[in-house]
């Protein structure tokens, strides 16, 4: 699946360890000055909002027909929450896009295998519970990039509901699950490698249907090379099956303000979104 094999223990460590990777802060204080941001950013949409905990469109949820963007929040599958997830909101609220952020338990109270049942179910209770939602439409940073791909790949009928999803948007994901299982990374989690392969959406890329969505595989330019080899081999599985995808390299980020910067009207990924949604 890739050279990482090849690296050694310390070299496996630093390629999966996203905070070593920025050009603008060190490691120690990138991570803290992330979580500052995102806090802060929720809490101005809150106050925006009602303060409630889902940022949705002005236009009630019960009445007219409207998109919803539905946030996963990154972390390694081990900090941060939905309650920090809001920042992205006002941009798309504000054309009437709802954003609903989605939460999980994370490691160590969750595994893998119930995070990722979690998200699938919470797109089905999206479902059942507003259905005037016209089209779907998924972003996930990092580990919940990694959680809307699964999403992708997830069988429906055994839930007996099938989401109109009509667009996903991956930010700085992991995909092949398999080289976290030596590093620091998995001390919390605890996969197995049995574990690992089945929650890798690298590994279970289902054949495009004629009403696949579209999906922006998007990386930033001060990710790992480990990132950057995840992203554009998980868009090129999902181009041979068959599905409309896009690779887009965002210059000047790192893996924090990358997704930091949806909070801002003017950022590229920001208006691709919008434009993802308008073409729909």
């Amino acid at each position: 699946m890739g050279g990482w094999r090849d690296m050694s223990a310390e070299a496996l460590e630093d390629h999966y360890s996203p905070s070593r990777w920025s050009p603008r802060l060190d490691r120690d204080t990138i991570i803290d000055a992330h979580l500052a941001v995102t806090a802060a950013g929720a809490e101005r949409a809150a106050a925006g909002e009602g303060g409630h905990g889902v940022h949705r469109a002005h236009s009630p949820l019960c009445c007219a027909a409207f998109p919803a963007l539905v946030y996963i929040h990154g972390g390694y599958w081990q900090c941060l929450s939905k309650d920090d997830s809001g920042f992205a909101a006002p941009p798309l609220v504000s054309q009437g896009v709802a954003v609903v952020a989605v939460g999980y338990d994370i490691a160590p109270k969750g595994h893998m295998d119930a995070m990722v049942l979690q998200v699938r179910r919470s797109l089905v209770f999206l479902v059942e519970q507003y259905p005037r939602i016209r089209g779907i439409y998924l972003c996930g940073h990092s580990a919940g990039a990694h959680l809307a791909a699964m999403v992708l790949s997830t069988d429906w009928t055994e839930f007996q509901v099938v989401p109109d999803i009509k667009g996903a948007v991956l930010v700085s994901g992991v995909y092949d699950l398999e080289p976290l299982l030596h590093t620091y990374v998995n001390d919390a989690l605890n996969m197995s490698r049995e574990v690992a392969q089945r929650n890798s959406p690298m590994r279970h890329v289902p054949p495009a249907v004629p009403a696949a969505c579209e999906v922006l595989v998007a990386v930033a330019q001060h990710d790992s090379p480990e990132f950057r080899r995840q992203s554009q081999e998980y868009s090129q599985a999902l181009r041979a099956a068959g599905w409309s995808v896009s690779l887009l390299d965002l210059a000047a980020v790192d893996h924090f303000d990358v997704i930091e910067k949806l909070s801002e009207d003017s950022y590229i990924l920001t208006q691709v979104i919008l434009n993802m949604i308008s073409r729909a």
